[in-house]
């Protein structure tokens, strides 16, 4: 689905057969002006988003964007300014302020864990731990707080997983029919696949075929022996339980990619809040 497609049904589901408060008590002819402006703060994400969603119920409504994503906001600063029809602005109120909150509360917490790495080389991972239909911007809000993407789903990469090891019969039958299938079907997908302990590493080292070793729950003293062990032959990707707490002792061991599944689903939303302007 393409960003328009989500929005217009993110606007279908809260509009039904139509916005009857803002039809009954405003003048449809009536324009207006509101300001959306941050409560408190963090990294903004998400402004051409909600700038979509009163452009999609009124091509004309003109929306002045102040702060872009990326960039830091504080408590009172306006972050864009709508003009257009007043029954606009409050029927579009809540999508785009579901949207520009949830993805600058991503934006802001990836912010925080990429602070941590300040000086190193590892670079953060969101994960496929979105919300049904939303992950395109919420890898968008990711890469807004400066974190990195992973693969957006199951089509774009092969990422050998536990289960997929144990329902295939092992490591090597896995990596085995991998090879084939991408021959098969003709397709140069990049290659990843998780292990949980050293024997599984050791067998993916012995096995090879692939393009990145996950190590998953592995401590920073057992990431370091596994590094020494891959001794650079494939990209590292560090998983499994990753806190702001703690992520810089894991990067210190010179993993390159930490994939860290919370970025998206342990998110608090930003306060932003949307306010007509009297004048």
């Amino acid at each position: 689905m393409t960003a328009e497609e989500i929005i217009r049904a993110a606007l279908e589901e809260d509009l039904g057969n139509g916005d009857h408060t803002s039809l009954a008590t405003i003048d449809k002819k009536a324009n207006g002006t509101a300001v959306m402006m941050a409560k408190e703060d963090g990294i903004v994400a998400g402004t051409e988003i909600a700038r979509k969603v009163f452009q999609l119920l009124d091509p004309e409504t003109v929306a002045d964007i102040l702060i872009r994503d990326g960039l830091p906001i504080a408590h009172g600063d306006k972050i864009m300014i709508i003009r257009g029809k007043s029954s606009v602005l409050l029927s579009g109120e809540r999508t785009a302020l579901n949207y520009i909150q949830r993805m600058s509360g991503i934006a802001t917490f990836t912010s925080e864990m990429v602070r941590q790495l300040t000086g190193l080389n590892t670079k953060i991972l969101d994960t496929r731990k979105t919300t049904p239909c939303n992950r395109l911007f919420e890898k968008m809000a990711v890469r807004a707080g400066g974190g990195f993407n992973h693969r957006f789903g199951l089509y774009d990469m092969i990422l050998i997983k536990d289960n997929h090891i144990d329902f295939s019969g092992g490591i090597r039958p896995a990596i085995e029919r991998v090879h084939r299938y991408l021959e098969t079907h003709g397709l140069t997908l990049k290659i990843e696949i998780e292990t949980r302990n050293f024997q599984e590493l050791e067998e993916v080292l012995k096995v090879g075929g692939v393009h990145r070793i996950m190590l998953d729950n592995f401590t920073p003293d057992n990431l370091r022996k596994a590094l020494k062990m891959i001794n650079k032959r494939y990209e590292t990707e560090a998983s499994g339980g990753i806190t702001l707490e703690t992520i810089r002792t894991f990067a210190e061991t010179g993993v390159d990619f930490i994939s860290v599944g919370a970025l998206t689903h342990h998110i608090k939303s930003l306060d932003i809040s949307l306010k007509a302007v009297i004048k």
